[in-house]
């Protein structure tokens, strides 16, 4: 092993990079994200990899590692590729029966000794295309991964520059820039190899094979100190690759009915709404400057009164969200129907990892307050994605750690009961009714400390500057309150008080 990665100070990996491996998980990312490995994990060729007892999930991961040669700070995207010093092959591995647990740092499901294997040659980046280098992986022999860096969403430079935005990466520091498609899940006795290449460059560089053999562990995980391994048949599904390579049978509620005779993609991950562009940042800005209460007076005028989704509060105190609908239904629990629909990659799941940046999760749960409809680990993922909030007419688990992870909700309160218990996970991104409101996908919700309320996407824009022109008005009404004029002709402004009213502010004499 050369001396720049025997032991670096920093080994950052990215989590979806691939377009193979985005399609294949059935979402792509808009933006590189990120996790620390420690240095700990670093391991050799020739080195072996323990699956840890009581486990099942280990999975390899063909990556492209980059190890910085010169310091870079606010690196620019031309000049990223400068600081690379060396290019050579790692083994991402890990552990899917500790990735829950985690929450998204794959502190213990990436962390373990000797997941990261590195080597064991270092190519000199300098005289290789960072968009023409090739990644290969083999199992007992067999081709399991041959793709290109032409297939990154992110090139590799723009990692450089991006981390470099955040923190100083050092001589030595190591990044690990994804796997494609075709990583799963390895046993005890396996040998896995990893090779890194320059087919098209002078010489043909490569790293050599970095070879890996598995071993199955004998000491098992301690239960009073953490938490234990724990799998499911999504864990099964994303570390084999799919629900076929995991042996599950087929999931029916990702199932839809052939439509032309074809049949239609999988619903792992929903496409946008397209009703959401109707919501541009300038209306999502005037939105969160206009109060719900002013929203639902100008909704009253258009003759719209069942806008608000009844009986729910926030989780965080002071909290306004602004968004459009993604929806989920839940139906009454019936056994056969949770056998059906209730497990597997169910449509909560899929809600959760489908919904997008400045959208709102909106639950039916048919107003009943006595189990949870998400937990803490719905939320950091809701959270990761970017999205503006959760509105719910159930409970929530995990109410106080999923405030803490800062996803606004509102619903009917803290309720301790998993999934199972009066819902089924139904369907998703289809017109539901949430604490007596419809809700369409696409719909525009408004939640603060006055409720939430539902806005058809037409009204918007109008019912949005009419409710900022009335907060104006009605602030400039408090003023003459304050000062002792009584309210009789004031609120609302007759004829004369609208006078002055528009002397003073320059205003308009028509009421918004």
């Amino acid at each position: 092993m050369t001396d720049p990665i025997d032991r670096p100070g920093k080994i950052i990996a990215i989590h979806l990079s691939y377009a193979s491996r985005a399609d294949q998980r059935g979402r792509r990312p808009a933006a590189p994200s990120y996790f620390f490995k420690p240095a700990s994990s670093v391991g050799t060729t020739g080195g072996t990899v323990e699956r840890p007892a009581g486990t099942e999930l280990l999975a390899f991961e063909g990556e492209i590692a980059l190890v910085i040669g010169t310091p870079a700070r606010r690196v620019s995207l031309a000049d990223a590729w400068s600081h690379v010093g060396w290019v050579t092959a790692s083994n991402d591995l890990g552990l899917y029966d500790l990735r829950a647990n985690d929450k998204g740092s794959n502190v213990r499901s990436k962390g373990g000794d000797g997941y990261t294997p590195l080597g064991p040659e270092l190519i000199d980046a300098s005289t290789v295309d960072p968009a023409a280098l090739r990644v290969r992986a083999w199992v007992n022999g067999e081709l399991r991964q041959d793709d290109t860096t032409a297939g990154l969403i992110f090139p590799l430079a723009q990692l450089v520059a991006d981390l470099s935005q955040h923190f100083t990466l050092e001589v030595g520091d190591v990044i690990l820039t994804g796997t494609p498609a075709g990583s799963s899940v390895i046993v005890p006795g396996d040998v896995v190899e990893i090779e890194v290449d320059a087919p098209d460059a002078a010489g043909a560089p490569s790293s050599g094979r970095l070879v890996t053999t598995v071993t199955q562990g004998e000491v098992p995980f301690d239960g009073e100190l953490g938490s234990l391994p724990a799998v499911d048949d999504l864990q099964r599904t994303e570390a084999w690759g799919s629900r076929e390579a995991a042996g599950l049978p087929d999931d029916p509620s990702t199932r839809s009915e052939t439509r032309n005779g074809e049949a239609p993609a999988q619903e792992s991950v929903v496409a946008p709404v397209e009703a959401s562009v109707a919501l541009s940042p300038a209306l999502r800005a005037t939105l969160l400057e206009a109060p719900t209460a002013g929203l639902s007076a100008q909704l009253r005028k258009r003759g719209h009164h069942a806008c608000f989704i009844d009986g729910v509060t926030a989780n965080i105190d002071g909290t306004k969200i602004v968004g459009t609908a993604r929806t989920l239904r839940f139906v009454p629990f019936r056994e056969d129907l949770f056998a059906s629909h209730g497990g597997g990659y169910n449509a909560q799941k899929r809600v959760f990892d489908a919904v997008n940046e400045g959208e709102i999760i909106v639950i039916e749960a048919r107003g009943d307050a006595t189990t949870g409809t998400l937990g803490d680990i719905l939320a950091l993922r809701a959270k990761v994605r970017g999205a503006a909030g959760v509105v719910t007419d159930g409970g929530v688990r995990d109410f106080d750690a999923v405030a803490e992870i800062g996803l606004p909700v509102f619903s009917q309160g803290a309720h301790p009961s998993v999934l199972g218990r009066k819902h089924v996970p139904w369907d998703i991104d289809v017109t539901i009714a949430c604490g007596g409101a419809a809700v369409q996908p696409g719909d525009i919700i408004v939640g603060d400390g006055d409720g939430v309320i539902v806005i058809p996407p037409a009204l918007a824009e109008e019912v949005a500057e009419a409710a900022v022109a009335q907060e104006i008005e009605d602030a400039w009404i408090a003023e003459q309150v304050a000062a002792g004029h009584p309210v009789d002709g004031l609120f609302p402004l007759n004829a004369e008080w609208r006078a002055r009213y528009a002397a003073a502010t320059g205003a308009g004499t028509q009421s918004a």
